[in-house]
């Protein structure tokens, strides 16, 4: 009867474990689903970051959410280690249980030993000793039965200890690959945040360098163009007038001479610009 109860306890125990790794199972496939999730959502991110600064607030949002998880699924972590600590003991525990029953099956053996002498001793005495003798021989078959019996079930137990054991390496070696892609994501969003910095401070730049290009063609361009542009009206006036002629003339070259250095200013400041970025890039 104990070892029916120690049976069933055992039975109970393996479908708790069961459904523990049933449940386990379904969280590895759903955080595997939401790590695919976040890789697109990063992807998306990336792309978008190029020609749009306002997602960079809701890409910031979706990392505190990401960690958030990260942080979910470390407590997650947390418990699987306490649930296989117990496991552990309870491991411990049926290995004393099978010491102890050893120690019975010893001292039964023991016990048998014993009454074989017995007997012997008994067949020297009257009809009634031998057949008590008689009597105790059924018994020892009755035992011996019930040995077989016990030994069969220490086998059965050894064995579903050994399952045991194999499901609690694969649940670790499942927990170790789990860490290392939590790493892996963590690094490569690192990695994305590093970029999008760099994309900012590239951006700023082209920006800047824009402003400038802009500030110069307004301001240095247009006017030795609006100076050559009065100037040829009046030559078409002054045109049989020689001295007011070679004026104009010598005022037109000096609106092209300005235009030309401006023009020089403007190649080297793109041309310098040009080689920031691509550094900044690179």
């Amino acid at each position: 009867m104990i070892a029916n109860k120690e049976l069933a306890f055992q039975n109970e125990e393996k479908e708790r474990r069961a459904q523990e790794l049933v449940l386990a199972n379904k969280e590895l496939a759903f955080q595997n689903k939401e790590k695919e999730k976040r890789a697109e959502e990063l992807v998306i991110a990336n792309k978008e970051l190029v020609i749009q600064n306002d997602e960079k607030a809701k890409r910031a949002a979706e990392l505190i959410v990401a960690n958030k998880e990260l942080i979910f699924q470390n407590g997650e972590k947390e418990k699987r280690a306490a649930e296989l600590i117990i496991a552990n003991k309870e491991l411990i525990f049926q290995n004393g249980e099978k010491s102890k029953r050893a120690a019975e099956l010893a001292l039964a053996n023991k016990e048998l030993v014993f009454q074989n002498e017995e007997k012997w001793k008994r067949a020297a005495e009257l009809i009634i000793a031998n057949k008590e003798l008689a009597f105790q021989n059924n018994e020892k078959e009755k035992r011996a039965a019930e040995l077989i019996i016990a030994n069969k079930e220490l086998v059965f137990q050894s064995g579903e200890k050994e399952k045991r054991a194999a499901e609690l390496i694969i649940a670790n070696k499942e927990l170790v690959f789990q860490n290392a892609e939590k790493e892996k994501r963590a690094e490569e969003l690192s990695v994305a945040y590093k970029k999008i910095k760099k994309a900012e401070e590239v951006l700023r730049e082209y920006i800047k360098g824009l402003e400038q290009m802009m500030f110069m063609t307004h301001h240095k361009v247009r006017q030795p163009v609006a100076n050559i542009l009065g100037l040829s009206q009046m030559l078409e006036k002054y045109i049989k007038a020689p001295v007011t002629l070679r004026k104009l003339v010598g005022y037109m070259k000096v609106s092209a001479i300005d235009l030309d250095t401006f023009t020089k200013e403007l190649t080297v400041l793109i041309g310098a610009w040009d080689k920031k970025v691509k550094k900044k890039t690179q």
